[in-house]
């Protein structure tokens, strides 16, 4: 069990859905948030229900100059955790660019953006934090996911690459990936979505996470094993079954 009492935690993507949900959680714990997203209006609305000491940082992950401006406000932090995403369902036979390129900007090279103001001074201390948002999603490619699955694919790797770099120093690496959660971005989605999550169910899922030594959980437990076990299907099998 990690000691969060008086941790600075930087939350990207903190406005609503798994992003609050976690926020409460940690706040409870005992931990000073500084919480990140675009809409200052409902981070402070947060930071006001909260228990625990709370500061907003508005910030477009997707924006270089805003990005280095939350990061030079939010200062030395003992941990950070990214959440920050956008969705659209879209096949490649419906092709629309903006949309691709927005998830791909803001779901992986976003984290990157925040990740090169944070990762240099947790490494040049030995110590730090950092939890990783991936997608059960990003396993193996799925029809109607074009933009959104590819970003969660790099997130993962990313994560991966990190935690191999970082495993025997005083940066710990955690990586998340949930499946699907009750959301303002899943509401998007016109086909039925096994074992969903509420949004506290699938925060308690991630502080528990947070909590353990392990690298990477991938949650609901059950649904997650239908997408490890994709990737050992050969592709005739694996495309005939899933698209």
């Amino acid at each position: 069990m990690k000691t969060w009492t008086g941790k600075r935690y930087w939350i990207v993507g903190a406005s609503e859905g798994l992003g609050e949900a976690l926020a409460r959680k940690m706040s409870s714990a005992g931990a000073h948030l500084i919480l990140s997203a675009r809409s200052e209006a409902r981070l402070s609305e947060l930071a006001a229900s909260l228990p625990g000491q709370a500061t907003v940082v508005p910030m477009d992950i997707a924006d270089d100059a805003s990005v280095a401006a939350a990061a030079a406000q939010a200062g030395e932090v003992d941990g950070i955790v990214l959440l920050a995403g956008v969705y659209w369902p879209m096949p490649a036979t419906e092709w629309n660019a903006d949309h691709a390129v927005a998830m791909a900007d803001v779901n992986f090279t976003g984290f990157l953006r925040v990740l090169g103001h944070v990762v240099p001074a947790m490494v040049a201390r030995d110590a730090g934090h950092i939890v990783i948002t991936g997608s059960l999603s990003g396993f193996r490619g799925l029809p109607g996911a074009i933009g959104y699955g590819a970003s969660k694919a790099a997130v993962m790797s990313l994560a991966e690459s990190m935690h191999a770099d970082l495993r025997r120093t005083g940066v710990d690496v955690q990586l998340a990936n949930p499946g699907f959660i009750r959301t303002r971005l899943t509401e998007k989605n016109d086909f039925t979505m096994p074992f969903i999550m509420e949004p506290d169910a699938a925060a308690q899922a991630m502080f528990d996470h947070m909590n353990s030594g392990l690298f990477k959980r991938n949650f609901p437990t059950v649904f997650s094993w239908v997408f490890r076990l994709s990737q050992f299907m050969p592709d005739w099998m694996y495309y005939r079954l899933f698209a």
